[in-house]
């Protein structure tokens, strides 16, 4: 079991990878609609909206970018894709399409966006 000060510096940093990729995902012309969205099935990180797509999104920072390699699995793509589900109806009301993406982020890398990551 992680130790509290330790769960608390990885939560301090999870939050800013998810304002990192908020800001990444603006400047590729997304408009983010929600952040930290908890629901049933799980929390979303991010929902974001560029044209008609709608994409829930899964942040993972870490130290280094080899790292990154290992950072998703289909448990975790899986937990998403459900909590997204819950409440796709909210956010994709005009006949948006909906997607699960994926952003991986580490120090001094570019972000690796996994566009359309779940497909069940």
């Amino acid at each position: 079991m992680m130790r509290p000060a330790k769960r608390q510096r990885a939560e301090k940093r999870g939050r800013e990878g998810e304002q990192q990729a908020a800001l990444w995902l603006r400047m590729k012309g997304w408009r983010i609609l929600d952040q930290r969205r908890k629901t049933p099935a799980g929390e979303i990180d991010l929902i974001a909206k560029r044209g008609k797509q709608i994409a829930f999104v899964e942040v993972k920072w870490r130290r280094n970018a080899e790292a990154l390699d290992h950072a998703i699995d289909e448990y975790r793509l899986r937990r998403v894709a459900a909590a997204a589900e819950a409440v796709a109806h909210e956010y994709a009301q005009n006949g948006e399409d909906i997607r699960i993406d994926v952003l991986l982020l580490a120090p001094r890398t570019i972000p690796r966006h996994i566009v359309n990551a779940w497909q069940p």
